[in-house]
């Protein structure tokens, strides 16, 4: 985050990103959103501290749980024995001005439930996450990037956008409910990581691209 906040690079929130990509207008030069899947308490303690300091805005996609019970006190359920955000930590970084989307109730991979259950999903978590915040809750990110034409709908319904894990950057073409994203596992290294701000970067994107599209074809064979 030093590197780019000195390399003169600024933030932009969903809700704007998207205004870009309907009217199809090319993006601000040096710009980028930051965005968290599952809702890990590290993002609380580790990130949202750079954020502050260098004023740079993010969007988090929360796995609510099927409760709904927002007291300050609880936290979202635990996800691969990690401790999981607390809806005061939420509250506290909403009002600080980071953005919360919806990641459903229980990040299960939609493709494979009925139609009934998978609205119980999205709209469910994102009811609970209006209701603790008080705002509507307008994007969505998918459970393993997974999605069809029947989740891709029911989310449409609900949202003005999605996220989705196809490794890319988003453009004036890319479809607002799967709409691409950089994993920060590809930008690990110095060296990697200090492509950004070069022309070679999409280039570096596509690149690693074809490896994953082969593993993923040969996970689905495998299936």
């Amino acid at each position: 985050m030093a590197h780019l906040y000195a390399s003169g690079f600024k933030t932009l929130e969903l809700p704007a990103l998207l205004k870009y990509l309907q009217q199809q207008i090319p993006f601000p030069d040096r710009s980028f959103a930051i965005t968290f899947d599952d809702g890990y308490q590290s993002v609380f303690e580790q990130a949202f501290p750079v954020l502050q300091r260098y004023g740079f805005s993010a969007t988090v996609f929360l796995t609510t749980g099927e409760n709904g019970d927002s007291s300050d006190g609880r936290r979202l359920p635990s996800m691969c024995g990690r401790s999981m955000l607390s809806w005061s930590e939420i509250k506290e970084m909403h009002r600080s001005g980071v953005h919360f989307g919806a990641h459903t109730l229980t990040h299960p991979n939609l493709t494979r439930l009925p139609n009934e259950r998978i609205k119980a999903e999205v709209s469910g978590s994102q009811q609970i996450i209006e209701d603790a915040l008080g705002e509507q809750s307008t994007c969505f990110a998918y459970p393993y990037g997974s999605y069809n034409a029947c989740v891709r709908e029911i989310v449409r319904q609900h949202f003005m956008s999605a996220y989705s894990d196809t490794l890319g950057l988003a453009h004036v073409r890319s479809d607002i409910f799967a709409i691409e994203r950089v994993d920060a596992y590809y930008l690990r290294s110095e060296r990697s990581f200090s492509m950004i701000s070069s022309r070679l970067f999409p280039w570096y994107i596509r690149a690693r691209n074809i490896p994953r599209q082969i593993r993923r074809s040969a996970s689905f064979t495998d299936k």
